[in-house]
């Protein structure tokens, strides 16, 4: 459980205070491979099945520069607007933590690949804010504690921890914002922009499956406050790990709030990192942070340096993809939608996975029924962003080919639908273990048909004398029979010969 502690109504907060953010996001690369040696980075994987000497740090083991990781960065720090360094190196963040075996984590510090980018942010009533990119760098990833036997699932209060090292040394980037000034009271909404706009290019560049719920991206969210008139920063704080795009909003603002009252009351803000809650929107306290000295960064020795060409950047270049913002105006004009209709899509979050939808063989009706009603109903009761439910869009295409087809009904699309959400695999693969798929076979449904009209004798009779309204009672009946598996149009043909 959190602390109650006080907070300032919001708007007397940005009456009196002007909001300072810095947004820091971690993206796993969907790399075959690990950052620095030949393991397999498949999410999900038993524990520590997929690790080696060298991302176990153990004596002697070297690392091996990950190619297709580094391309991947530069084509982020392009696509970012950013400077892409003509030489660049890594560099030992030294601390100790578990998670870490290696007791450092190979990083950039000074010198990271990409810098001094922009990105333009389109916010729901069509006002633009830019966001300075301050640096887009590489590093690996961490591994996985799990705390046992406590309440809150972190370590204090835990009986003991379980180490898995699987996710130890999977590449990632960093990108990090320049300081997010004079958006006011806006900040919430700003910062799930950013990340939303961010995830969304990530995902159009192919270069990670940005899974929040998966851990795949990641936001630090840091947050400070400072005087109206005032230009001098005030202390930040840094809510660390947030994992979806609500809750990026929810820490800003409630960090905000928190901030406000503590200045309001003469105190001063700790310059720490904070946890989020995701039941009640409230952060708390983790550690005092760090400073860059604290972790005694030095050179990594055991790595080149990285000297990208002027021709390796620019064929990088030609294959970045539409830019997200441009691709809508695109769809709005190939769907043929109103500006409300597309701005509603996009609150909703459902442009992109409609038209990922669409791309893998959907059309745009079909695509756009699923996810703003069926799925769109599963997001709310998950309190998780469309993009984050357990689906893909070409699992949704292949639902819809199926229903296309004749192999499912409207109704057994649903359950299967529901048996990939709950991570029962593909939707043949549901279909084949849940046995939903339609019977078309006219023999097992004539023999259906009897049997429903011989136990209904005066409404096979009604529909024999012409009312053949009365048929919907039994096509109701055999559907029941054949647990909503049957093709009810193909029962009501097969209904009316018999009584013909």
């Amino acid at each position: 459980m959190t602390t109650m502690v006080e907070t300032m109504d919001y708007d007397e907060v940005v009456e009196r205070f002007d909001p300072v953010l810095g947004l820091e996001v971690h993206v796993e690369l969907s790399t075959a491979t690990k950052m620095f040696c030949g393991c397999a980075t498949t999410f999900g994987a038993e524990p520590n099945t997929q690790v080696c000497p060298t991302c176990l740090g153990l004596p002697g083991s070297l690392p091996v520069m990950n190619g297709a990781a580094v391309e991947s960065a530069i084509r982020i720090g392009l696509a970012l607007n950013c400077q892409i360094a003509p030489w660049c190196r890594f560099a030992r963040k030294n601390y100790f933590y578990p998670d870490m075996p290696k007791n450092f984590q190979t990083s950039q510090y000074d010198e990271p690949i990409a810098f001094d980018g922009w990105m333009d942010l389109e916010l729901p009533d069509g006002e633009t804010v830019r966001v300075g990119i301050e640096r887009a760098h590489m590093e690996e990833d961490t591994g996985k504690s799990l705390h046992v036997g406590g309440a809150t699932g972190r370590i204090h209060g835990a009986s003991h921890s379980l180490l898995d090292y699987n996710r130890a040394g999977v590449p990632l980037i960093e990108i990090v914002t320049k300081p997010i000034e004079g958006v006011g009271a806006r900040a919430p909404e700003v910062a799930r922009a950013y990340v939303t706009a961010l995830r969304d290019l990530l995902r159009a560049l192919d270069v990670s499956d940005v899974r929040m719920d998966q851990g795949s991206l990641r936001c630090d969210a840091n947050v400070s406050l400072r005087e109206r008139g005032v230009s001098e920063f005030g202390t930040r704080t840094e809510t660390k790990n947030v994992n979806s795009l609500r809750s990026v909003e929810r820490a800003v603002r409630y960090e905000m709030t928190r901030q406000a009252a503590v200045l309001a009351g003469g105190g001063e803000v700790v310059q720490e990192t904070r946890h989020f809650h995701e039941a009640d929107g409230s952060t708390s306290p983790g550690r005092v942070k760090e400073t860059a000295e604290d972790y005694r960064y030095f050179p990594e020795p055991d790595l080149v340096p990285i000297a990208p060409s002027e021709e390796w950047i620019e064929r990088l270049r030609g294959t970045l993809p539409e830019k997200p913002a441009e691709r809508r105006k695109r769809i709005q004009q190939d769907w043929q939608l109103s500006d409300l209709e597309l701005r509603d899509l996009l609150n909703a979050g459902a442009v992109e996975v409609i038209a990922s939808t669409v791309d893998a063989g959907a059309t745009p009706d079909e695509a756009r029924s699923w996810w703003v009603s069926y799925l769109a109903q599963q997001a709310n009761t998950r309190g998780v962003e469309l993009a984050e439910l357990p689906i893909s869009p070409a699992q949704v295409a292949r639902v819809i080919a199926l229903v296309n087809s004749g192999e499912l009904t409207n109704s057994l699309a649903k359950q299967v639908v529901d048996g990939v959400l709950a991570g029962e695999g593909d939707p043949d693969d549901v279909v084949a273990a849940r046995g939903l798929a339609v019977v078309s076979d006219d023999s097992a449904l004539n023999a259906a048909v009897d049997e429903a009209l011989a136990a209904q004798p005066d409404v096979a009779d009604k529909i024999r004398g012409g009312k053949v309204q009365a048929a919907g009672a039994i096509v109701g009946a055999v559907m029941k029979a054949t647990n909503n598996q049957a093709d009810a149009k193909r029962v009501r043909e097969l209904i009316l010969e018999r009584c013909s």
